[in-house]
């Protein structure tokens, strides 16, 4: 699986950051020229492959035998996270990991350390890919991406290896909550997919959060304060009453595994206006809407304590929880456990705490779950990866191509 560890250096050079603040797709200008790149590389092996205006690259590796069977997709996202700045990457190879803490910039002190990331110690003897302490890497998730690419020029090299017909996609705004928005599931014609944006090797997720982001207006009623008295309304204090509601074991730093929560990620504002935006979460769907009803019950407590319109709720459903359509597909995930096997690894089945762009297209007719990528610590500049984990996750790619051209149709 030569040339994986050479593209992901190149596509990170590549800042692809997503805009929460933009209304167009892709919502920066700059995740089109990884596209284009990547367009030209595969047109370069002689790939059918078009991208569009909006950033969506698509492609196709014909079918090598006569009988039909399933159409298989590969997806993973052109964008890195808004969080953390993916300009100017300047990665690092740690060469055979020998242990312990790894100094990521000696200058600014930062340090990459197993005692908070114990699963470093998975990769002694192993080559590692890390930042210089500035940005984040970027596996996440062009490491996806260069799977995907190499695992297609290894189908194109190997036509002894039998196969149906096989998509690929790389979309932008994954980042962003709108990496299917503008996603065209029946021109892609895949029957299913699975996306390359899990995170350590042998991952495998077909569940993930049922998701809601709402968001508090909270209006105040400023004026002189050596006047206030009985007149101000201070929309900041008021923000703060409301926070309290919540419950504080109930948010993603006390929480794991199936557990839900509610995660104020930011406020501003003044006594005139305040604006919380909070992220609502929790794989089972009951719950999810009881977390829902609970902020509306919230505002109605502090409406009723300051008067009608004090506060104004804006609640919208982000997505939901694919394994109600994996569930209905369970051939997704024999097979995808079986090709991760076949690569000498042992799967791990685990829950997404979040969401991918195949949370979405599940919903949209596309039961796709969600494959490793190989990475660690996303969105932060802790990000690292085994190289070694990107050779196996090129495996399982071609594993599962060749074990969906086994199947009768």
């Amino acid at each position: 699986m030569q040339g994986v560890t050479e593209r992901f250096l190149d596509y990170i050079s590549y800042d692809t950051q997503s805009s929460e603040d933009s209304s167009t797709t892709p919502s920066t200008a700059k995740q089109l020229k990884l596209g284009r790149r990547l367009s030209e590389e595969m047109k370069g092996m002689g790939i059918d492959v078009e991208i569009d205006k909006n950033g969506y690259v698509m492609g196709s590796v014909p079918s090598n035998i006569r009988r039909s069977v399933p159409v298989v997709g590969f997806v993973a996202h052109l964008d890195t996270s808004p969080e953390v700045s993916g300009k100017n990457v300047k990665p690092r190879i740690v060469k055979n990991y020998k242990g312990g803490d790894i100094v990521l910039n000696k200058k600014l002190g930062i340090v990459l350390k197993v005692q908070e990331f114990p699963a470093m110690k998975n990769y002694y003897g192993k080559d590692i890919i890390v930042t210089d302490g500035t940005t984040l890497l970027g596996a996440d998730d062009k490491a996806g991406i260069a799977e995907i690419v190499t695992a297609v020029q290894y189908l194109v090299e190997h036509p002894e290896i039998k196969h149906g017909t096989v998509k690929f996609a790389f979309t932008p705004d994954e980042e962003i909550g709108k990496g299917p928005k503008k996603f065209n599931v029946k021109k892609f014609g895949a029957d299913y997919a699975y996306t390359m944006d899990g995170d350590e090797i042998g991952s495998f997720e077909y569940e993930n959060f049922n998701a809601a982001s709402a968001t508090f207006i909270i209006h105040g009623k400023s004026i002189h304060p050596g006047s206030a008295k009985g007149i101000m309304k201070n929309a900041i204090r008021i923000a703060t009453e409301l926070l309290e509601l919540f419950p504080k074991g109930e948010t993603p730093e006390f929480t794991e595994k199936y557990e839900g929560f509610y995660h104020i990620y930011e406020m501003n504002g003044g006594v005139e206006k305040t604006v919380q935006k909070c992220i609502i979460r929790d794989h089972d769907k009951d719950r999810f809407e009881k977390r829902k009803k609970f902020a509306r019950e919230c505002v109605h407590f502090i409406n009723k304590k300051y008067g009608k319109g004090t506060v104004e709720l804006r609640l919208k459903d982000s997505y939901y929880n694919m394994k109600e359509i994996i569930a209905k597909n369970p051939q997704l995930i024999g097979i995808a456990q079986k090709a991760i096997r076949d690569a000498g690894i042992s799967p791990i089945v685990k829950p997404i705490r979040g969401g991918t762009d195949g949370a979405q297209f599940s919903f949209m007719g596309l039961p796709t779950p969600n494959l490793f990528s190989g990475g660690h610590n996303f969105h932060g500049v802790y990000e690292y990866i085994p190289i070694f984990a990107m050779g196996k996750a090129v495996e399982v790619i071609v594993n599962i191509v060749k074990e969906i051209g086994k199947v009768e149709q």
